[in-house]
């Protein structure tokens, strides 16, 4: 399970971000969208180097996502609304080469699989996360067994409504596209409002239970 990359999103307090910090996530999102209760507009603290930071956007303009990536000195770009792919490849030129970039899509039960392959060898990674009222954190999960019919080859996140109570059927996941001979194609998975013990704010002694326990 070394393979899997942990992100935790919707980061924002200083204090907090310094505590989950120390348990050396991959990835920490900060969300760049003013309806979120999450939305970032501050100064944030400076983190271990090998701590991937990720904006999180819906819909915003091309320039507030450049400016907010040289502001905040982010390494992934996360896109979460109804982005083109011709955005995105544009977009993706524009960022310096080394940042990632993430496109989002909601996932219910008539999920078609061929609304990726435009984004094919454009993003670097898909997440799926629950479609639901809100652009994400609405604590509320999927059924999981959809991605079993992956067809891409682009790697993906799952997010969507992920507790401690999860880390089995991850397993699960994980092992089946390990015996596809798919590795690395699961490639992580993004956690958000089940850790939180109010928007922003995360504890910290339960992500690090959730990371100990999907490594083991």
């Amino acid at each position: 399970m070394n393979s899997l990359k942990l992100k935790v999103c919707g980061m924002r307090d200083p204090g907090n971000i310094r505590e989950v910090a120390e348990l050396k996530p991959d990835y920490l999102g900060l969300i760049f969208f003013e309806k979120s209760p999450r939305h970032v507009n501050e100064v944030i603290p400076e983190t271990n180097a090998s701590i991937k930071k990720t904006g999180v956007f819906v819909d915003a303009s091309a320039d507030y996502i450049l400016k907010r990536q040289q502001e905040y000195k982010l390494s992934a770009i996360q896109l979460h609304g109804n982005e083109s792919p011709q955005f995105c490849r544009e977009l993706k030129n524009s960022l310096p080469k080394n940042v990632e970039l993430i496109k989002v899509f909601s996932v219910g039960e008539d999920f078609d699989f061929s609304e990726l392959e435009p984004y094919e060898g454009v993003v670097d990674f898909f997440l799926f996360d629950t479609k639901g009222k809100n652009k994400g954190g609405n604590g509320i999960s999927f059924d999981w067994e959809i991605l079993k019919k992956y067809p891409s080859t682009v790697p993906f996140f799952l997010s969507g409504g992920i507790g401690p109570e999860g880390v089995s059927e991850i397993k699960e996941l994980h092992q089946f596209f390990e015996q596809q001979n798919k590795q690395g194609i699961f490639y992580g998975v993004d956690v958000n409002s089940r850790f939180e013990t109010e928007p922003a704010l995360k504890d910290a002694k339960k992500l690090k239970i959730f990371r100990e326990s999907l490594l083991s």
